[in-house]
């Protein structure tokens, strides 16, 4: 196995898939930001129900590219805490995905980072993970 920046492969733009009891997995983009992920939810998802129900929370980011090779995987667990939605963290992760001009999102993310979080239940999972395990299984191709 190789080894590789952990930090910078979670900076980039990759879905997650988030695993509560139940059990439940979903995909969702997320923000790598001060060692903890950051997960956008509210009263349209369950997710914060099940977090504030049993903290318990697996996460799974990877990559699998035929053409290059890159077989990489980070997998996260611990126990999550719902905390208020703050917007400039959310102008944060949109940018990672989006991209930072946001006259050239569609209107769906335009809307969610000016709308009131005390209005809509806007609010942030935040996982500090106990255990952070990175495999590279990449390959050479041909």
């Amino acid at each position: 196995m190789h080894a590789f920046d952990i930090d910078a492969f979670l900076r980039r733009p990759l879905t997650a898939r988030v695993a509560t009891n139940g059990p439940t997995v979903r995909p969702t983009w997320f923000l790598w930001e001060d060692r903890a992920f950051w997960i956008r939810t509210g009263p349209w998802a369950k997710l914060g129900d099940r977090v504030r129900a049993d903290p318990a929370l697996a996460v799974v980011v990877d990559e699998c590219d035929l053409g290059t090779g890159a077989v990489r995987q980070v997998t996260a667990r611990g126990s999550a805490e719902t905390l208020p939605f703050d917007t400039a963290r959310g102008h944060r992760k949109l940018a990672r995905y989006l991209g930072s001009d946001e006259d050239r999102r569609d209107p769906r993310f335009r809307r969610y980072l000016r709308e009131d979080p005390a209005v809509t239940g806007a609010m942030w999972i935040r996982l500090r993970p106990d255990s952070l395990t990175a495999k590279d299984l990449s390959y050479a191709v041909g």
